[in-house]
C-alpha cells in the first residue's frame, strides 16, 4: 500500500521566511501551497514534493535529509554555485569528495547546505 502512495520529504527551518528566501534564490524554487501558518509546501518533477515547516530544531540532523537525481551533475552543481550555492567537501572513510563531488560505483553526489544547515543532496546515476 505505501509503494503505491505519494512520498514527500519534511525538512525543518528557524527561520521559514529566510528559508523561502534560500529556495528561491539559489535553487530557484517558489512554494506551490502552504499546509499551516509558518510552512511551505514545493512541488517538483513526477509529483515529488518536499515540505518546511518552522521549528527550533532546524539543522541539528548531521546527515543528508533530501536529495534530487539528475541526469547531469556538473550542469545542475554549475548553475547551483552561480547562484552562491557552496558544496561541501568531505574525507570519511568510504566517502571522500573531489571538487565537492563523490564518485563510487553508483554514480556521482554533492552535497550542500541550506539556509537552516540541513544537507541537501544531487545524484546522477551511472
Amino acid at each position: 500500500m505505501l509503494k503505491d502512495l505519494e512520498i514527500m520529504s519534511v525538512l525543518a527551518a528557524k527561520d521559514i521566511n529566510r528559508a523561502k528566501d534560500f529556495y528561491r534564490d539559489k535553487l530557484g524554487l517558489d512554494p506551490s501551497d502552504s499546509m499551516e501558518e509558518g510552512s511551505l509546501l514545493y512541488r517538483c518533477g513526477k509529483g515529488t514534493g518536499f515540505l518546511i515547516y518552522q521549528t527550533e530544531n532546524a539543522g541539528s540532523a548531521k546527515n543528508t535529509q533530501m536529495g534530487w537525481e539528475t541526469d547531469n551533475l556538473e550542469r545542475e552543481m554549475e548553475e547551483l554555485r552561480s547562484r552562491g550555492v557552496v558544496f561541501e567537501d568531505y574525507d570519511f572513510p568510504g566517502l571522500k569528495t573531489e571538487n565537492g563531488v563523490a564518485t563510487n560505483d553508483w554514480g556521482k553526489s554533492a552535497w550542500f547546505l541550506d539556509s537552516e544547515g540541513n544537507i541537501l543532496n544531487l545524484s546522477q546515476r551511472t
